[in-house]
């Protein structure tokens, strides 16, 4: 029995083409042939899309990956608001003062040490902050100690 190789091709071969194929027959006095298909490498380099953001300004843009962490002085670059005094306010009304000083994304966490989750803003109230009222602060930088409404607390009417 002879042996052939085919190389430097792709060969694809359909549900139709197999079909076919065990469709033909052979006599006894034919010899069988096999045939081996070796596709053959293939590179493919695949580049990500470039994504072009503004800087805090608005003025240029900036071209780059959103996981490259930004040094301090970025960081300093990239402060948008004062923080406001949010302590002993209901996270919701907390988190909308927040937003009318120019930063959308804040952070709370349960100051029991509970881990417990903030599904409900406003059946909770703000018992510590940080950033202090007055210092600038950006994007995520706001984080609010909260407790559930009715837990012990040293606001006067939490």
């Amino acid at each position: 029995m002879r042996s052939e190789t085919v190389r430097g091709a792709a060969v694809v071969v359909g549900v139709a083409g197999m079909l076919a194929l065990s469709g033909c027959g052979s006599s006894s006095n034919e010899t069988a042939k096999t045939v081996t298909v070796t596709p053959s490498a293939t590179t493919v380099t695949a580049t990500p899309p470039v994504t072009t953001h503004r800087d805090t300004a608005g003025t240029a843009p900036v071209s780059g990956a959103s996981s490259v962490k930004p040094t301090d002085d970025q960081k300093v670059a990239t402060k948008k608001g004062i923080m406001p005094d949010v302590v002993c306010m209901n996270l919701q009304k907390a988190q909308d003062s927040i937003q009318k000083h120019g930063v959308f994304y804040s952070r709370s966490e349960d100051a029991t040490g509970k881990g417990r989750h903030q599904v409900w803003d406003r059946n909770w109230i703000v018992v510590a902050q940080r950033p202090a009222p007055g210092a600038q602060f950006g994007e995520g930088d706001a984080v609010l100690s909260v407790v559930k409404t009715g837990e012990p607390n040293n606001c006067p009417h939490g």
